[in-house]
């Protein structure tokens, strides 16, 4: 993001998020704020002399919000201020602010040990619920997610998909808010194959996460499109320290380019790279549309990595939601008993011809 949206307050992501979904989620709660919406009647006194009656208690008065006794832990991703889990955050706040559970939020560099260890003092701290990141991958989380559903807290995972998880305990709360990981992969490869009438002879490079056992799920969708498609593809693993701070990849894809300079395009399995895109292929030297980006994720930099010429194409995940629904979801099923919702976020392609509508929502951290 830029640097005026990574330094947004806590306060102004909630003003904007909280207008913005106000008049839509919380009216979708009218039952439960309808008795608020007129005043009482006005009495007559004595003599038959109308009494005023007036709001201001009303107005004035704590309204209570209907999980204010629920807590949860929250994985956000990556770092504070970081592209994409920035905008997670945000919908993470406007489910505080609205729906009122206590929230507390777990960073993790990206970093899919950090988030197992981080599983487990969450585990400890007995909440009523976890938002986890599926990152480490089933293998890696399910004695954990087995501990806490024995102890009555309830689990659910955002971003990445936990099946063995899912099918062992969506009847009892365990959703997923994100992407289908293989068909979005799938779907921008195809879509930059197309756009770019890459064929036989053609070669593309694709940055990924193959190393994580499900995550890396998105990196094979974009590989076998674009082999299906004819397309001579290398791989790049995303290291560690460029999944931290995707800044230190400039000098790994300057040196791929220049050694490959018949590639024709780069597609970053990481919503950060993306929005670095351009700024990568200038320090390598390449002039709008030399090498095109394509990527995940809407950002302000990748959208004007868009509007300049440099990213062909990103695929949208809509990641506000992956911070919005997942608390919705412990708090439904704490009190209600619901069952685990899937929701999968992938929103579209977005390309210059149509990005024009949400320049102003990635400003503010929604889209």
């Amino acid at each position: 993001m830029s640097e005026k949206s990574d330094k947004m307050t806590r306060r102004q992501a909630l003003g904007v998020v909280g207008g913005l979904v106000a008049g839509g989620v919380v009216g979708a709660a009218g039952g439960y704020y309808a008795g608020l919406a007129s005043a009482p009647s006005a009495p007559s006194g004595p003599g038959g002399v109308t009494t005023t009656v007036t709001q201001a208690a009303t107005v004035t008065a704590a309204v209570p919000k209907p999980f204010e006794d629920v807590s949860i832990w929250f994985f956000c991703g990556g770092t504070p201020g970081g592209s994409f889990e920035s905008v997670v955050y945000n919908g993470a706040l406007a489910a505080e602010k609205i729906w009122g559970p206590k929230m507390t939020y777990i960073w993790s560099d990206w970093d899919p040990e950090k988030m197992v260890g981080t599983f487990k003092d969450a585990i400890a701290s007995k909440p009523d619920g976890i938002a986890v990141m599926g990152h480490p991958g089933d293998v890696a989380l399910d004695t954990f997610i087995d501990e806490a559903f024995s102890q009555g807290i309830l689990v659910t995972s955002i971003n990445t998909e936990l099946p063995k998880a899912y099918q062992k305990y969506k009847a009892v709360g365990f959703g997923y808010v994100g992407q289908s990981l293989y068909g979005s992969g799938y779907t921008l490869g195809s879509a930059c194959a197309k756009m770019l009438s890459l064929g036989k002879g053609s070669r593309a490079l694709v940055w990924g996460l193959l190393a994580q056992e499900t995550r890396g799920l998105r990196s094979k969708g974009c590989i076998d499109s674009l082999k299906d498609a004819g397309v001579t593809v290398d791989y790049l693993e995303i290291s560690a320290d460029v999944n931290k701070d995707a800044t230190l990849g400039a000098p790994i894809l300057t040196g791929y380019l220049s050694k490959n300079p018949d590639c024709k395009l780069v597609i970053t399995d990481h919503g950060n790279l993306t929005a670095t895109a351009e700024v990568l292929l200038t320090t390598a030297g390449k002039k709008p549309g030399e090498v095109w980006a394509a990527g995940f994720d809407l950002a302000p930099n990748t959208v004007k990595g868009i509007q300049d010429g440099y990213v062909l194409v990103t695929l949208d995940q809509q990641q506000w939601l992956q911070g919005y629904l997942p608390p919705l979801q412990i708090c439904l099923t704490k009190k209600y008993g619901f069952s685990g919702l899937y929701v999968d976020t992938g929103g579209g392609l977005v390309t210059k011809d149509n990005v024009g509508p949400v320049v102003e929502l990635s400003k503010i951290g929604i889209r």
